[in-house]
């Protein structure tokens, strides 16, 4: 089961119409590429958002794109036989290997490249592998298989600590399960595993070259020690290297035999008589100084601070894998994966909220390893201080965790040895012995520190609980920590003298307290090789009274299978501090518990606020509707009872203008009556009635 921090999905990269078929890490962890066979895409692990995307014609397929190790170089492989390499930042063609045009053809499925970059092998279906060298872009080697292999399936380089990268050890996987591991510059057969009968379907070779694993045709998984492999097997008389020449190959492993080109047929032959390779062992029956001064690997630390004191650095190619042997890491996978099962502590829970970081990755990488420390001492979930000692090597190591614990638990027990007695105050009895060895060298420097009112723990402090790292640049500090894991754990305190030495002339022009906090929390104007050597001068000319070794004890690495117990604190203040913030957290979850109650009551307070909104708007319409349906009817009863009274009216003029005109009538008739007498007895003039009755 994964640890609960890693149950969740961090993002989900869309843009594949088919099958993913490889994944490309570049070295420094920021890229990826991931190829299909249409198509292959460049993405950016930190905003994991697609940069470019390759798109090809149907007809010619991709094969696979992968970036050069130690290198910005992206090679993509085709269908065709055809290899590019582009610069991975422009996406410029930087050159094309040429395609062979002699001899057979080998349609390239399978690609090895070695840890420098330099030699790329390339196979397929055929028993020919073609080996060339992309620092002239030639082929410089076709080696022949048995004629049992009919198609290489997987190659893969296996890597050797005193090679410098450039592996001679191949590993070649072909269709009968069998995977052959070659010397590629012998053509000599080292070993093989696998058979008919217990075929290999895939493998991969271990960072360290010391372990193979096989995943098998019956679904197990095998895994096998070089060491013992190559033991047993070199009993054997070598086989022979021969140049084809028309002859049938025998179908024994010892005869893979190699075709060379004739510009380099001489070379070749010079390298065959120089196949015997001398193993660094140290010698018989050495002293017990040399037996204190070798490393794991076959290291010597005593060699390896002369090559430090003669180029001021270790190789940037060689540095992680010197730290790891002057640091004698136990890399204990079990224990470790104990304590990272534990999930995120409750101390760093909210860790983004004091210490943001721009990068999600660096962010979880550290919270991971400052969780496992909390778990493995209880004094590390109360440090304050414990992210600043850790990141540079969260950075440093943000592609192996595992080891990035094991340097930094290194450091603490001890580079910071004795710096948590006076927990939660700095280390008073460190940082008093650092101003005792200043007072000895500059007494000068450190007058001017005291009347400025300047104490150890502003110009000493900083310096260690940030390991240097807010003063000196990437390069700086990584040469300075080159000679602090060759040296014993008293140079890192001697370093900080040795800074404030260095610096003495701005330091004297100085005379405010916040001129003098800015100036140890920044970088300045230093030579980062001359306050090394200064270092070196100091380690060796303080009386031994004041020598910090006698406060330090000697180096002491992380012991195998479990980690050291880490008890070097006042346990009833960490345990005080502890459940005081146990209790701060259990109040923190209560009112949040109660503030959440509270939400919910709220929230329901204000569904029911709504409710009522929406009902007293409802009654509202509902009433308007009605006063609306009252005034229309009023209207209509207004509109009616004014019809009504218009009727009546009209009515009543309509009666009166009929009695009016009876009247006027009336009056003619009498008027005519009187007038005419005559007309009265005329039957012409019947017609008028003499009286008229008024209805």
């Amino acid at each position: 089961r994964l640890p609960s921090y890693l149950e969740q999905l961090v993002s989900w990269m869309r843009g594949h119409e088919g099958a993913v078929s490889s994944i490309s890490v570049h070295s420094s962890g920021r890229f990826a590429i991931t190829t299909s066979s249409d198509t292959a895409q460049l993405w950016d692990l930190d905003t994991f958002q697609r940069k470019r995307k390759l798109n090809i014609r149907q007809s010619v397929g991709i094969q696979r794109v992968f970036f050069l190790p130690l290198s910005n170089t992206i090679l993509s492989c085709f269908s065709d036989d055809s290899i590019f390499a582009w610069e991975s930042d422009t996406l410029d063609c930087k050159y094309q290997l040429p395609v062979p045009d002699s001899g057979p053809r080998v349609p390239y499925k399978a690609f090895a490249i070695t840890r420098d970059g330099r030699s790329l092998a390339a196979g397929g279906r055929s028993n020919l592998i073609h080996l060339w060298c992309l620092g002239s872009q030639q082929l410089i080697r076709v080696i022949q298989m048995p004629t049992l292999v009919r198609t290489v399936r997987q190659m893969e380089f296996v890597p050797d600590s005193f090679d410098g990268g450039a592996n001679q050890t191949l590993g070649v996987l072909s269709q009968d399960g069998v995977m052959r591991f070659i010397n590629i510059h012998t053509c000599k057969l080292l070993f093989h595993v696998g058979s008919h009968d217990n075929a290999i379907t895939a493998a991969a070779v271990s960072p360290s070259g010391r372990h193979i694993v096989a995943i098998m045709d019956n679904g197990s998984i095998n895994i096998y020690s070089v060491q013992s492999l190559t033991q047993e097997l070199n009993k054997p008389p070598p086989s022979q290297v021969k140049v084809i020449s028309g002859g049938k190959a025998d179908e024994d492993f010892s005869n893979i035999k190699v075709k060379v080109r004739s510009d380099i047929h001489r070379a070749a032959k010079s390298s065959d008589r120089r196949t015997n390779v001398k193993i660094l062992r140290p010698p018989f029956g050495s002293g017990a100084e040399e037996k204190e001064n070798d490393l794991p690997a076959g290291l010597n630390k005593k060699r390896l601070v002369a090559l430090l004191k003669g180029f001021g650095e270790y190789p940037a190619k060689y540095r992680m894998f010197v730290w790891r042997s002057l640091l004698c890491l136990p890399e204990n996978h079990a224990a470790y994966s104990s304590l990272t099962d534990k999930g995120l502590h409750t101390a760093y829970l909210s860790l983004s909220d004091k210490y943001p970081i721009k990068s999600q990755k660096l962010q979880r990488g550290l919270q991971r390893l400052l969780s496992a420390l909390a778990h493995w001492s209880a004094i590390f979930g109360e440090v304050e201080y414990l992210p600043l000692i850790a990141f540079p090597f969260v950075k440093l190591f943000q592609n192996n965790p595992m080891l990035c614990f094991e340097v930094v638990a290194t450091v603490l027990v001890n580079c910071c040895q004795h710096w948590f007695e006076y927990f939660p105050n700095p280390p008073l009895n460190v940082l008093s012995m650092a101003e005792n060895v200043l007072a000895h060298h500059d007494n000068e420097l450190l007058q001017h520190l005291v009347d400025c009112g300047v104490t150890s723990q502003l110009y000493v402090w900083p310096l260690l609980e940030t390991l240097f790292s807010e003063v000196l640049t990437r390069d700086e500090w990584l040469r300075l920590f080159d000679n602090v894991f060759s040296n014993s754990p008293s140079f890192l305190l001697m370093a900080c003298v040795s800074y404030v030495i260095c610096c003495r002339g701005p330091l004297l022009l100085c005379s405010q307290k916040q001129d003098f906090e800015y100036f140890f929390h920044h970088r300045n104007n230093l030579d980062v090789g001359a306050m090394i050597k200064e270092t070196y001068r100091l380690l060796s000319n303080t009386p031994p009274e004041i020598h910090p070794r006698t406060l330090h004890s000697d180096f002491t690495p992380l012991t195998k299978g479990q980690y050291p117990v880490f008890n070097h604190y006042p346990e009833f203040i960490v345990e005080y501090q502890s459940k005081e913030r146990e209790r701060i957290r259990l109040q923190e979850m209560e009112y949040l518990r109660e503030r959440g109650l509270l939400a919910q009551e709220e929230e329901k307070l204000t569904q029911q606020r709504a409710k009522l909104a929406a009902m007293k708007r409802e009654l509202k319409v509902k009433e308007l509707q009605l006063l609306d349906a009252t005034r229309r009817r009023f209207l209509q009863h207004e509109h009616d009872l004014r019809a009504s009274q218009i009727q009546r009216l009209e009515q009543e003029i309509s009666r009166k203008v009929s009695t009016a005109l009876f009247i006027h009538v009336t009056r003619i008739g009498v008027q005519r009556a009187t007038t005419f007498p005559q007309l009265r007895n005329n039957p012409k003039y019947k017609c008028f009635p003499t009286t008229f009755n008024i209805c």
